[in-house]
């Protein structure tokens, strides 16, 4: 009997209870594995499509477009499958919707942040819908967009903020977090434990800095200069940065690293360079941090094989992999996370 109704059909598991790969051998060097728990997960992306009159809302099939009706996870925050059953009800009486959608949920301090994204005109009757939805489910923050619009915020019912390190934020509807808390406590643990011994006010350089869940722990070792291209996540951290007093020690920037990858001579006399790039890799930009001599380059990764493939240029400038710690925050997958720490010999 496996975990989930809906395994060997829905895409987002490809093992059940005692499957899988070997996650601490994915990650070379990395002794064990940090295994976070089941049912943690707080973020999801459901596709929504209508099928005559009722409304199919749950992840896809693996390698298909076709939505698969969730009605049970494994994974997810009980909290987040709860919501499927109403969210479904609401998207089967929205105008604006037509055909298909997607529902991004994140989990906040204080609730659930949702936003929905319509094929249509989204109209003041469903509006009122979509207000009605958060405050009968404990909803902090509803926000719809149609097409690939920016996203409204329909009703905010409590703060939407996310505290990372002590620090709390609020992201953009729709942001990306890490999977679980748990799992990133233990890549701020292996991040941290990573740094080298720094003095007062050493330079820390942090790409792919995102809405800071990285930079706000970096803080208490150095002076932090982040980088990020998506504009959202940009403005969430600046106004953290802002409210916290923390523009004496820590300053984000916006920059679209695959375009503009930021140059050797940028990051040279860093203590330490951390980045945490896309599932893709860093492409262009690995090869100006090998090529900036920074003694320390901290690489977070979801994708041991991209990881693999930067980590090329850091063994070509002669940077020696010295830790590395798996750790397992996709549970019945086949994808594990990364913090491998390197050393310019």
């Amino acid at each position: 009997m496996s975990h989930c109704q809906h395994f060997g059909l829905c895409g987002g598991c490809a093992f059940t209870d005692g499957g899988g790969p070997d996650k601490a051998a994915m990650v070379p060097g990395a002794v064990g594995v940090v295994a976070t728990p089941v049912g943690r997960r707080r973020r999801v992306d459901w596709g929504a499509v209508r099928q005559g009159p009722a409304v199919l809302l749950g992840l896809h099939q693996a390698r298909s477009r076709t939505v698969v009706d969730v009605r049970e996870c494994a994974v997810l925050l009980p909290e987040i499958v709860a919501l499927a059953a109403p969210v479904r009800e609401v998207l089967r009486r929205m105008e604006g919707f037509l055909r298909a959608g997607s529902v991004v949920v994140n989990g906040l301090d204080g609730g659930a942040d949702v936003l929905v994204r319509v094929d249509g005109k989204v109209t003041a009757p469903d509006r009122a819908k979509l207000v009605a939805l958060a405050r009968d489910n404990g909803v902090v923050r509803i926000s719809v967009a149609e097409g690939e619009g920016a996203p409204e915020a329909v009703a905010i019912l409590a703060p939407p903020v996310i505290t990372m390190s002590g620090i709390a934020a609020e992201p953009a509807a729709g942001a990306f977090l890490q999977a679980s808390r748990e799992a990133e406590e233990a890549i701020m643990a292996a991040v941290v434990a990573g740094l080298p011994a720094m003095k007062a006010k050493a330079r820390i350089v942090e790409l792919y800095a995102g809405v800071g869940t990285i930079s706000f722990a970096l803080r208490a070792y150095g002076r932090v200069e982040a980088y990020e291209g998506n504009a959202a996540a940009v403005a969430a951290q600046d106004a953290a940065i802002r409210k916290h007093n923390l523009a004496g020690v820590m300053r984000v920037t916006q920059r679209d690293l695959s375009r503009r990858p930021l140059k050797a001579e940028e990051m040279a006399g860093a203590a330490a360079v951390v980045l945490d790039p896309p599932y893709a890799g860093a492409g262009a930009q690995m090869k100006n941090v090998a090529a900036s001599g920074v003694k320390r380059v901290i690489y977070v990764s979801c994708n041991p094989a991209a990881l693999a493939g930067d980590a090329r240029w850091l063994r070509q400038a002669g940077y020696e992999a010295v830790s590395a710690v798996a750790i397992d925050q996709f549970p019945y997958s086949d994808n594990v996370e990364a913090v491998v720490v390197f050393s310019k010999l």
